[in-house]
């Protein structure tokens, strides 16, 4: 390659590389798709522990526990690409799943003959998740590895408002304080 070319390549690199991180940057997760890359990590760390510590039968029976949950995340998490990455959304896919699991085998190597101890617990914890989103909990108070960067999206305004008087609509009677025809409260009525 001649050094005008070598030149004019690196010219156009630099000048493509803002308009790659925008649109990195400018993607991001809506709080379903969050969840789906937690349970995602969660459910590639236990098929890596699994391999590692020979638990299969425990991820068996994780997999077939949670079905259902493993199949919508998966979903979501294709979703996301399919938003994101447009034609490319397939191959995008892909090279997330196989960086997720190389990603988290590297730290399995990494930490030896640690990595089952630390890990104990795990699938028992995972199986007995109820709901999705207790499994993305559970991925994030383990600090499972995840292959993905992008952030969450903003929450919308008004909505933190409407989901704070939904709460407080859900409140039980009894954490609400009554009030007495005069509007003073019980325990100021008997001062």
């Amino acid at each position: 390659m001649t050094p005008s070319r070598k030149l004019m390549c690196g010219l156009a690199a630099v000048m493509l590389t803002p308009s790659i991180a925008f649109a990195q940057s400018s993607a991001c997760l809506q709080p379903a798709e969050k969840t789906a890359f937690d349970i995602r990590a969660l459910q590639s760390q236990l098929m890596v522990v699994a391999l590692t510590c020979g638990q299969q039968d425990d991820y068996n029976t994780f997999v077939t526990r949670h079905q259902r949950e493993l199949a919508t995340a998966f979903r979501n998490v294709a979703g996301h690409f399919r938003r994101t990455a447009g034609s490319q959304h397939q191959r995008q896919l892909d090279q997330y799943i196989t960086n997720l699991a190389n990603g988290q085998s590297q730290v399995g190597i990494s930490r030896g003959s640690f990595f089952c101890r630390e890990q104990s617990g795990l699938f028992q914890q995972a199986t007995a998740a109820a709901t999705p989103v207790e499994l993305s909990q559970l991925s994030v108070a383990r600090e499972v590895p995840q292959a993905i960067s992008t952030q969450p999206c903003p929450e919308r305004p008004g909505r933190a408002a409407t989901t704070q008087t939904r709460n407080q609509r859900q409140q039980p009677a009894a954490s609400q304080p009554r009030r007495t025809a005069s509007g003073a409260t019980p325990a100021s009525a008997t001062r």
